[in-house]
C-alpha cells in the first residue's frame, strides 16, 4: 500500500493514505516527469499535502477542480487543511448548459430473489409496517409492532413501527412533506402490508392521507383511529395478523436487477471518502443503470461546488433548468434562514481530511458516476425514469435516507469515513472508506472499500459490490437490520405551531 495519492495529474495536492511523518520525503509525478517533496510538518492520514509553492489566493486542486484558494502563501510540503484554505464559492450563479457526451453501455440482465407485488412494483422485504400519522402515538406504534413481532410467519420478515415527530402543528411545505413522506412510505414496495396508525384530531389524520396515498389494495393497507378504540393496541394486533395472512402469500421468485432502485447517501465523510467508496458507488450505479436498474443521488447541499459536473450531464436541457432550480432553490432556502450557504463541512468531515465544500462535493458526487442524469425529483416525489436520478433533500443522514426511501429505493448505499449505526425505512448498507474503520466497527460496515488503496482493483470491488446488493435485495440483511435499526425523519423547514 502507497502512503499517498495524486488523485488528478493537474492536482496540486497529494491525499495521505497513511500519516506522512514530518521530514518524509515522496516522489510524485509532475508532467512527463517526477519530483521529490519534503513534509514540512506531519500530514494526517485522509489529509492534504501541498506538492508545490501556492500563494495568498492561488487556487488549491484536487481532482482536478478547484476546491478552495489559500488564505496564505503555503509552501511545498505543507499541510493544507482548514488554517490555510477557504471556499470560493458564491452565492446563486447563473449556468449555462454544455453537455458532457456519455456513452450509454448495455450488460447482460442479473435476477436477485425479490417479492412480485400486484400493482407491478417489486420488493426486497416482506415486512408489515406501522405508520403513524402523527407523533403523539409513536409509542402505541411501537408497542403494537413490538407484540405483533409474536405473529409473523411464513415469507413475513418483521413487523416494524416508525416513529416521528410530526403530523400535527405543522404549516405550509413542512405538512405538505409529512404527508407525502408518510403516503410515499404507505405505497413502499418493501412492506407487504401496512397499518397506519391515527390519532383522530391530527391535521395529517387518515381521511386527509387518503387523498395522497391514492388507489390502495384495502387487504394491503389497514388503517385504525385510536381515539375511535377502547384497546387500540389489542386491536390494532389483530389488524396486523390479518395483513400477516395477507403479505405471507407472497414469495421470493427471481426478478431483473433492472427493476431496482438504489439510493446513494454520503455521511461520516473523510479524505478517502473521494477515493475510495465514492467512486466505488459511482461505478456501481453506472453498472446497474447499464442493465436497466435505477439509482437516486441526493444532499443537494453536497453538490454545491460540482453540481455543473451533474448539469453537463443531463439528458436534455429540460433537466438541466430543472437541475440548476434544484441547486438554486436550495441555496436560496439556505438565504432564507440567514444562514451561511457553504458552511457544510462536519467536524467530523474536517477531522477526517475535507477543508471545504467544494473538498466534499467533488467527492460526494462521484456516486453519480458517469451516467446520464434522466430524472430530477423534488422532495416527496416518487422515481418515474430509470436511470440516474437527482432528489431534492438536505444533507442530513437521516433525512436524506428516508427521502431516498420515500422516492421508491429499495436498498440505500451509504458511504462513511467515520462511521454510523443508523438505518432508514429500506435495508441501509454502510460502505466504510478505510479499512481502519472497517476493522474496528464490523458490527456497523458491511463493506469495506478501502482495499481500493491497498491490494484490489476497481474492477474487483465493483463486481463485489454489485454481487452484495443482489445478495442484500434477495433477503441476506444488512448489519443495521440485524441490530434491530429502523430510523425515519422528515425534513423540517418552516413554523412548529
Amino acid at each position: 500500500m502507497q502512503d499517498f495519492l495524486k488523485i488528478n495529474d493537474n492536482d496540486n495536492v497529494v491525499v495521505a493514505l497513511n500519516t506522512i511523518p514530518a521530514g518524509e520525503k515522496i516522489t510524485v509525478s509532475v508532467g512527463d516527469g517526477s519530483k521529490t517533496v519534503t513534509a514540512r510538518e506531519e500530514i494526517p492520514a485522509g489529509h492534504k499535502m501541498a506538492i508545490c509553492d501556492i500563494p495568498e489566493g492561488g487556487e488549491v486542486i484536487k481532482y482536478g477542480y478547484r476546491i478552495g484558494n489559500a488564505k496564505e502563501n503555503i509552501a511545498e510540503g505543507s499541510w493544507i487543511h482548514t488554517h490555510n484554505v477557504k471556499t470560493a464559492l458564491g452565492d446563486l450563479l447563473e449556468y449555462t448548459y454544455n453537455p458532457t457526451p456519455v456513452e450509454e453501455k448495455k450488460t447482460e440482465d442479473v435476477t436477485f430473489m425479490g417479492f412480485n407485488r400486484p400493482d407491478g412494483k417489486v420488493g426486497v422485504r416482506n415486512e408489515i409496517w406501522v405508520i403513524p400519522t402523527v407523533g403523539c402515538v409513536n409509542n402505541v406504534a411501537t408497542a403494537i409492532a413490538k407484540q405483533a413481532n409474536a405473529f409473523v410467519k411464513g415469507s413475513v420478515e418483521e413487523v416494524i413501527a416508525f416513529p416521528h415527530p410530526y403530523g400535527c402543528s405543522q404549516m405550509g411545505d413542512d405538512q405538505e412533506h409529512t404527508r407525502k413522506i408518510l403516503a410515499d412510505l404507505i405505497n413502499h414496495p418493501n412492506a407487504g402490508g401496512v397499518l397506519v396508525l391515527g390519532l383522530g384530531c391530527e391535521n395529517s389524520n387518515i381521511d386527509v392521507l387518503k387523498l395522497y396515498i391514492g388507489d390502495y389494495d384495502e387487504n394491503r393497507v389497514k388503517f385504525l383511529v385510536c381515539q375511535e378504540h377502547e384497546d387500540e393496541i389489542a386491536d390494532s394486533v389483530e389488524i396486523i395478523k390479518g395483513l400477516i395472512d395477507y403479505a405471507s402469500k407472497f414469495e421470493r421468485e427471481p426478478i431483473s436487477v433492472s427493476k431496482l432502485v438504489i439510493g446513494m447517501k454520503c455521511g461520516g465523510s473523510d479524505g478517502l471518502s473521494g477515493i475510495t467508496a465514492n467512486p466505488l458507488v459511482g461505478r456501481f450505479s453506472d453498472l446497474l443503470i447499464s442493465k436497466g436498474g435505477t439509482t437516486i443521488l441526493t444532499e443537494v447541499p453536497e453538490m454545491f461546488g460540482a453540481e455543473t459536473i451533474l448539469m453537463n450531464r443531463c439528458a436534455n436541457e429540460e433537466l438541466f433548468h430543472q437541475t440548476v432550480d434544484l441547486i438554486n432553490d436550495f441555496k436560496n432556502y439556505f438565504k432564507s434562514h440567514n444562514q451561511t450557504i457553504y458552511e457544510n463541512p462536519s467536524p467530523g468531515n474536517k477531522k477526517g481530511g475535507i477543508s471545504t465544500l467544494e473538498d466534499k462535493s467533488l467527492g460526494c458526487t462521484q456516486k453519480s458516476g458517469s451516467a446520464l442524469v434522466k430524472g430530477v425529483l423534488q422532495y416527496g416525489d416518487t422515481v418515474k425514469t430509470p436511470g440516474l436520478n437527482l432528489l431534492s433533500a438536505p444533507g442530513n443522514d437521516l433525512v436524506a435516507a428516508t427521502a431516498l426511501a420515500a422516492a421508491g429505493a429499495h436498498i440505500v448505499l451509504f458511504t462513511t469515513g467515520r462511521g454510523t449505526p443508523f438505518a432508514s425505512p429500506v435495508p441501509t448498507m454502510k460502505i466504510a472508506t478505510n479499512s481502519r474503520l472497517a476493522g474496528k466497527k464490523s458490527n456497523w460496515i458491511d463493506f469495506n472499500a478501502g482495499v481500493l488503496v491497498e491490494d484490489k482493483t476497481m474492477e474487483e470491488e465493483t463486481q463485489a459490490l454489485f454481487d452484495l446488493v443482489v445478495e442484500t435485495a434477495s433477503g441476506r440483511q444488512v448489519c443495521s437490520e440485524a441490530a434491530g435499526f429502523h430510523d425515519m425523519a422528515i425534513f423540517k423547514q418552516g413554523v412548529t405551531l
